[in-house]
């Protein structure tokens, strides 16, 4: 194949059922419009694509194959995102990694946007397709720019997911309006999610989009009750809810725009604060000391312990007093063991003050100080009950505690974890106890998922299993070190393993081939992320010595 035209290997691609038709939805310039099935031209399965390699491959030793969808078949495109492609691999040293960005900056936009409209349009269709609920929740609702953004392989959005999946595109925003109608109708999107379902990690197509809802395929009773036409699966975790605020502050920052302060953004905002003030409370009432029933339950029929909560579906008990949010699951859409997730409770502190200084800045001082102050007790909580002695490692982090003293001492791969503390701005990458919680997290004797064998390491989670690490973990620690050499082994462990030219989920630490997930948007934008920091902050780890800094203008 590496010798065939490409209309010829369009034309094989068909015949061998990799291409599907039917799918309503046709690339165009700075988004994706609606059309007819008749009038599509094929385009690829990528779940069933990116199983394989395709030419030209890259000229490095690795030969990696280039793995982006012809342009008639990508799901969104814009000419600045292209130019950085250019503009980074062109003075690349290692033309494998090169080939990787090449891939995997872009894999978001190529092939995760199913449904994107402008202001103009959405308001359209809204008055032409009758959504009007009929309530004042509703009032406003599907306004402006929208978007869906899928995390690859499951036809589902995730909160935290499509949050770092558009991450490395925020610095475009300012020069890219297409770009920014992107994010911004991302950030509408999920508001109405924060509204309808502010419990819910993961949801089905926008109802405006016209796309069917599918099943994930599990048997929950989850309290509160959700529609599974609107909602693809239902794991309070506290991490997605910090997501939508970050996105929003992400956002402020790099564009300079407060165009997502909507009386809809507004609606999200307050269904989100009365869900961390409902998950707040106590496992017994601090008065009377009987037990009162979480807000949030949730049970699922399976075999996998991870999958589900104990006690009927409330988890295990959780002190008062402590400053700290309930989280029932991790971003690795595990269970917690004990609720206050560390992680999760650093990022939301974090964003809540973030968001403060935005508000500050629309004139909504009150609101702002509100935001401010539960920021600050929620960090005052973690360092007074998520901060342990290790009698190896010294003051370091817990990952979850319970606030009665119970704590669990381990790191996941997923974002956030406490190897990211430092990139969620919770403290610096000198600070003291990160540094002792970081020598814990990346030895296997500090950390049961620290797992190293014949062919690879990294943290990994009970998520996959005890014999695969997650690329994605290798990046973050790239990302917080300035260690060259430390940063130059994490890129070439990653490297070795993401021969079809992606970064997957996870690796078998003694199998190299063996992966899960070859389509993962999540893994590629982590991927796209570090380069970009290191073109800035190490320039010659890529480009060589002396090379200058790279900034995107």
């Amino acid at each position: 194949m590496a010798h065939l035209s490409r209309p010829i290997w369009l034309a094989l691609l068909c015949a061998a059922g990799l291409y599907l038709t039917g799918n309503g939805v046709a690339a165009s310039s700075g988004g994706i419009e609606k059309h007819s099935p008749r009038q599509n031209a094929p385009c690829p399965d990528y779940k069933q694509y990116s199983m394989f390699s395709h030419p030209p491959l890259s000229d490095g030793p690795l030969s990696l194959p280039y793995q982006r969808p012809v342009p008639e078949c990508r799901t969104f495109q814009s000419p600045l995102v292209e130019q950085v492609i250019e503009d980074i691999t062109s003075r690349m040293t290692d033309k494998d990694l090169a080939r990787i960005f090449e891939n995997a900056f872009p894999n978001t936009l190529d092939t995760t946007v199913r449904w994107h409209v402008n202001g103009t349009t959405a308001n359209q269709m809204r008055k032409k397709r009758g959504w009007w609920w009929g309530g004042k929740r509703d009032e406003g609702a599907w306004e402006g720019a929208q978007s869906f953004i899928v995390t690859g392989d499951i036809n589902a959005e995730w909160l935290r997911d499509s949050t770092n999946q558009l991450a490395q595109y925020q610095t475009l925003a300012k020069s890219d309006p297409t770009i920014a109608d992107l994010i911004l109708g991302a950030i509408n999107t999920q508001a109405e999610f924060v509204i309808e379902s502010p419990y819910c990690n993961a949801f089905q197509p926008p109802p405006p989009s016209g796309l069917p809802p599918t099943s994930n395929g599990q048997d929950d009773f989850v309290h509160p009750a959700y529609e599974p036409t609107f909602v693809f699966e239902c794991k309070y975790e506290v991490d997605s809810l910090a997501a939508f605020l970050s996105f929003s502050n992400q956002f402020y920052v790099s564009a300079g725009s407060t165009d997502f302060l909507t009386s809809r953004w507004y609606l999200a905002l307050d269904t989100l604060l009365d869900t961390l003030d409902a998950q707040a409370k106590p496992t017994f009432n601090q008065e009377t000391g009987q037990f009162e029933r979480n807000a949030y339950t949730f049970q699922r029929q399976t075999n996998t312990g991870t999958e589900t909560l104990s006690l009927n579906g409330v988890g295990n008990p959780l002190n008062g007093g402590t400053g700290l949010i309930r989280s029932a699951f991790r971003p690795s859409d595990d269970a917690t063991i004990l609720g206050f997730f560390i992680p999760g409770n650093a990022m939301m502190a974090v964003e809540l003050k973030r968001a403060s200084t935005l508000l500050r800045t629309a004139g909504k001082t009150q609101l702002a100080e509100d935001l401010h102050e539960r920021g600050v007790r929620i960090e005052a909580g973690i360092w007074e009950h998520g901060v342990v002695h290790h009698k190896v490692y010294g003051s370091v982090f817990a990952y979850e505690v319970d606030g009665y003293g119970s704590s669990i001492m381990m790191d996941d791969a997923n974002l956030p974890s406490l190897l990211a503390l430092p990139l969620l701005g919770f403290v610096s990458a000198t600070d003291e106890t990160y540094l002792n919680t970081r020598r814990m997290i990346l030895e296997k004797a500090g950390n049961p998922y620290y797992l190293k064998g014949s062919a690879f390491q990294g943290i990994g989670g009970p998520h996959i299993g005890l014999q695969n690490a997650w690329p994605m973990s290798l990046l973050v620690e790239a990302m917080t070190s300035e260690d060259d050499g430390e940063i130059t082994e994490a890129l070439r462990l990653v490297k070795e393993s993401s021969l079809l030219g992606l970064v997957h989920e996870s690796i078998d630490v003694n199998l190299i081939r063996s992966y899960t997930r070859s389509w993962f948007a999540w893994a590629n934008s982590v991927f796209a992320q570090t380069i970009l920091d290191l073109a800035q902050r190490k320039p010659h780890l890529l480009f060589g010595e002396g090379a200058a800094a790279f900034h995107i203008q």
